[in-house]
């Protein structure tokens, strides 16, 4: 990723796109999933377009713009402004008045970005301008588009979203609709569905499920990550990173775990490692869930666009996730994952009546979110799919860990993880991952527990 590029971009003054026909006037509840306190948010995404000789004569701001007002017909409560009511209870109303678009030229081509496009992106406050003002959680536009043409005749498509409105899966639907309509379809192939009353909390509310994710955990200096002299690094994991991650485990583990599993779970512990805790500081990490899932069984309707995200926490200490062998935090992050069902779904949006909302723990924590399947890719307004397509930025301090698609050099599909940490841990976790590839694998033990914590970085 070409991090020294500098180039200047020239934008015109923001616009409000309101629908390109009137829609209802009505207050839309948020439901108790949608507007707990760590979805209160902006998440930025970014899509990467070549230029397509087939588009010649096509401005892909003029197509958007137009799109994106047809869209709104069908998704008018994204036009809408968030408003909280009693007991902080979060709702649209939904009053067309519109959200940000931007239109923009850079002097820059595609090419001159590199070949390995991912977090983090050189200048992206100017691909993704705030709007002053804008990126307030309450009365404020629940979306805000940039459209930049480059000059080589490719595009970048820049989003923020309100993230109590939809989580990825819900945004990369109403991205796809977009497409859809730039592409010439008179609709939506999936149709959007609101129904956010089915993910509020029961009557009475009742927590029937643990929720260590929600617990109060001790604010502990040791476990928070300094945000001075952060560096960053990209790790990418391929089959043949997978492949010497389940070496680690005996024969009979090696198959009882995904490739999601291995992965967080053996960079959970490479990155505790790297940060030198105190061994009884509580560590603890969350891998966010998609409770579309069949497993989960909500019985969601098709279209659904609200957040239906869990965040199971594992918890151990320091000392146990790095003395132990890797099957001890794979079994953590198996488990937690396990967790969610129908009724721990329910259970969460109880607990957030009952205590006010919360946002999730953040000391000790390691959040991880795997988008390899999210869509953002696939993502097309006629220009074909994306060359990259998904997380604008990497995980703000150190805590969070986004699973992001992609080819290596060598063409191996895979995915890396963009990464921020102080510089000295950097070094270290880099040296653990380097060394996986680079020596035969013994397991970890209790008295030598960093021999063999190690993965290929780009």
């Amino acid at each position: 990723m070409a991090q020294s590029l500098v180039f200047s971009v020239k934008r015109r003054a923001p616009e409000l796109i309101t629908p390109a026909k009137p829609t209802p006037h009505e207050i839309k509840l948020l439901s108790d999933i949608d507007d707990q306190d760590g979805l209160r948010l902006q998440i930025p995404v970014i899509q990467f377009y070549s230029y397509d000789p087939n588009m010649i004569g096509k401005d892909p701001v003029e197509v958007i713009r137009k799109a994106l007002a047809k869209t709104l017909v069908f998704y008018y409560p994204f036009a809408g402004r968030l408003r909280e009511g009693p007991g902080r209870k979060l709702m649209v109303d939904c009053n067309e008045e519109g959200v940000l678009f931007i239109e923009a030229d850079a002097d820059v081509t595609l090419k001159d970005f590199g070949d390995a496009l991912h977090p983090p992106f050189p200048l992206l406050n100017e691909l993704l301008y705030d709007v002053p003002g804008s990126s307030d959680l309450l009365n404020t536009p629940l979306l805000l588009v940039q459209v930049t043409r480059l000059k080589c005749g490719g595009f970048i498509f820049a989003l923020r979203l309100n993230h109590t409105m939809s989580d990825a899966p819900g945004l990369v639907q109403f991205m796809s609709a977009l497409g859809e309509t730039t592409r010439g379809m008179e609709k939506p192939s999936i149709s959007p569905v609101w129904c956010r009353e089915l993910l509020n909390a029961r009557d009475p509310p009742r927590v029937t499920c643990t929720h260590r994710e929600y617990e109060r955990a001790p604010d502990k200096k040791e476990t928070l990550i300094p945000f001075d002299d952060m560096v960053h690094h990209t790790f990418f994991f391929g089959p043949t990173e997978v492949a010497a991650i389940r070496s680690l485990l005996p024969p009979c583990q090696r198959q009882q775990y995904s490739n999601f599993e291995i992965i967080a779970a053996y960079f959970w512990r490479c990155r505790t490692i790297a940060l030198q805790l105190n061994p009884n500081e509580e560590v603890r990490i969350i891998c966010i869930v998609n409770a579309r899932s069949k497993h989960v069984n909500l019985l969601l309707p098709n279209g659904y666009y609200g957040n239906a995200l869990a965040k199971p926490a594992a918890v151990t200490t320091a000392g146990k996730l790095t003395e132990n062998p890797l099957a001890y935090a794979l079994d953590l992050v198996k488990k937690a994952k396990a967790n969610v069902t129908q009724e721990y779904m329910h259970s969460t949006a109880d607990l957030m009546v009952i205590k006010g909302r919360p946002g999730y723990t953040v000391e000790g924590l390691y959040l991880v979110t795997d988008v390899t399947r999210a869509g953002f890719r696939e993502v097309d307004f006629g220009w074909g799919k994306a060359v990259y397509g998904g997380p604008a930025r990497t995980g703000d301090g150190g805590i969070a860990g986004f699973h992001i698609p992609f080819k290596n050099a060598k063409g191996e599909d895979g995915l890396i993880i963009p990464f921020f940490l102080p510089s000295h841990a950097m070094e270290r976790l880099i040296k653990e991952t380097d060394n996986l590839l680079k020596r035969n694998i013994n397991q970890p033990t209790k008295n030598n527990p960093k021999s063999g914590i190690t993965i290929s970085s780009l």
